[in-house]
């Protein structure tokens, strides 16, 4: 009787399963909650030396700083105010949503806060052409002659400036997570809630922004 060989090599070799990276999705929301806050954390380092040099400077160059605020326009600063305020209501009122399985409410309310955002910047863009037609930017022909007022335009130009990247790129996410989950028919929670702790930490900044560089040498 002869014997066959079987060679091993022909045979199907089943693939182990990937395992999925979280057991639940209370898991991967808390992973990636703690993902946002350590990038925040970084953040904050980076704007808390800025607000570090403003207050330096604001305690050396009072009258300087004091004059550079009363220059900048309070009804555009307020009015920004109130709208970035009236984003972070859309954009808790989108995670809510997203909580309560409500699709529909929750890319209508990430559309308007990235309309609001977009608003925003707008605003913020015109008034930057107007800080430059009164010749406000730090350099020859500075309008406020105050020591210490060019400074305060200096830090007012990149506070404004890198608050309006960071707003950028939120409208950018914001904007594509609504259009995404107009077509899904499952809600990522954790993408919302992640998305969310962004919005809400440049308004939060923008809140620091606010009575700094628009409210400052204006009590009566």
């Amino acid at each position: 009787m002869s014997s066959v060989s079987v060679d091993d090599t022909a045979l199907p070799v089943a693939e182990p399963a990937v395992p999925e990276a979280w057991d639940t999705i209370e898991e991967e929301q808390e992973a990636a909650s703690f993902g946002m806050w350590l990038f925040l954390a970084t953040e904050m380092l980076f704007f808390g030396g800025l607000f570090l040099c403003y207050t330096v400077y604001r305690f050396t160059h009072a009258d300087g700083f004091l004059a550079g605020a009363r220059a900048t326009d309070v009804k555009l600063g307020t009015i920004n105010t109130v709208i970035l305020l009236t984003s972070s209501l859309t954009m808790v009122m989108a995670v809510q949503g997203g909580r309560l399985g409500l699709r529909g409410l929750v890319w209508r309310c990430l559309a308007a806060t990235a309309v609001l955002g977009a608003a925003f910047l707008a605003v913020k863009g015109y008034e930057w052409s107007q800080d430059l037609s009164r010749h406000l930017f730090p350099k020859a022909h500075f309008a406020i002659a105050e020591c210490g007022a060019s400074m305060f335009w200096a830090l007012y130009w990149v506070m404004t400036g890198l608050h309006g990247i960071h707003l950028t790129i939120g409208v950018v996410i914001v904007t594509r997570l609504a259009w995404l989950m107009r077509g899904l028919t499952s809600l990522k929670i954790p993408d919302l809630i992640t998305i969310g702790l962004y919005w809400h930490f440049v308004d939060t900044i923008w809140i620091f922004l606010y009575p700094l560089l628009y409210l400052s040498g204006r009590a009566p």
